[in-house]
């Protein structure tokens, strides 16, 4: 298996520590990082894991939300608690903190549901696209570059992305539109633990849901004195979803104020079904433009 798959699959391989008092508790470790903050998407898969673990097996999760309220670090395990706050005939709730050196630094409510019938429609996924094998890859694109964060997103990664628009690592062309696609897919295959795919597709969805609010004022990651950071995070699982095949990340700023803005996601299969839809606000800092 691939080095970065694989250290994916120890990072959601979480420590059950047992119960105390009404919780559950569970420990994993972080990934190195080389902007020295644990990842985001990271803390919120394994979130996902360790509250799955506390429901039966029929239910699946269909939903959570998530704030981000201190940055991790990346040298340190995390420590995670669920509270069973709700245990219905067809849906259960489950409240997961994330921990370290006693304070959170991620606080979630995830939904599970039994599975069942009903209603079904979705927003069709855009047309006329290249294909993803047609587009250049982080290695190709940043490969070349002597930096750590560089070298990192072109060959450290556990996911292939590929953008349709050229993307905005060091210079930010093209139209300032608030949007933008993205191909992306584990690099290598996954065990069939569906559990498992919920938690890489979590993990994944933080890569670049915050890039249509750079695009749309021609902000590269490179810009100096840029500061980001997640604030929130919302998803929403529709289908099952094999995050080791295909999958197309559409996304969408309609707002930025405040030193804060918000971008909405939708992730296809590569044949078309919509996955998950996704919801984040960030702080996003550039110098000159505010405080």
């Amino acid at each position: 298996m691939h080095n970065n798959v694989q250290a994916l699959l120890d990072t959601l391989n979480l420590t059950d520590v047992g119960a105390r008092t009404e919780e559950d508790i569970f420990t994993g470790p972080s990934q190195p990082m080389p902007h020295g903050r644990v990842f985001g998407g990271q803390v919120l898969a394994q979130s996902v894991v360790a509250a799955t673990r506390t429901v039966d097996d029929e239910r699946t999760i269909h939903s959570l939300h998530g704030y981000f309220l201190r940055p991790g670090d990346p040298n340190l395990p995390i420590t995670f608690s669920v509270d069973r706050i709700h245990d219905g005939r067809s849906f259960a709730t489950r409240r997961a903190q994330a921990y370290q050196n006693g304070q959170p630094i991620l606080s979630m409510i995830a939904s599970f549901q039994v599975e069942d019938e009903g209603l079904d429609h979705q927003v069709d996924m855009p047309t006329d696209l290249p294909d993803p094998e047609s587009l250049p890859s982080m290695s190709d694109v940043l490969g070349t570059i002597d930096h750590p964060v560089a070298q990192y997103w072109a060959t450290g990664r556990p996911f292939d992305i590929r953008y349709v628009e050229s993307p905005i690592f060091m210079t930010a062309s093209g139209p300032r539109v608030a949007h933008q696609a993205v191909w992306m897919r584990c690099v290598d295959t996954l065990p069939d633990d569906p559990t498992l795919h919920r938690a890489a597709l979590a993990y994944a969805s933080d890569y670049t849901l915050l890039e249509p609010i750079f695009r749309r004022h021609g902000i590269p990651w490179s810009t100096p004195g840029l500061k980001s950071a997640s604030l929130d995070h919302a998803m929403w699982f529709h289908r099952f979803a094999r995050v080791d095949e295909w999958m197309l990340y559409v996304e969408e700023s309609p707002s930025a104020q405040g030193g804060r803005g918000l971008s909405l996601g939708r992730i296809y299969s590569q044949s078309g079904l919509l996955l998950a839809t996704v919801a984040q606000e960030g702080m996003i800092r550039v110098p000159g433009k505010g405080k």
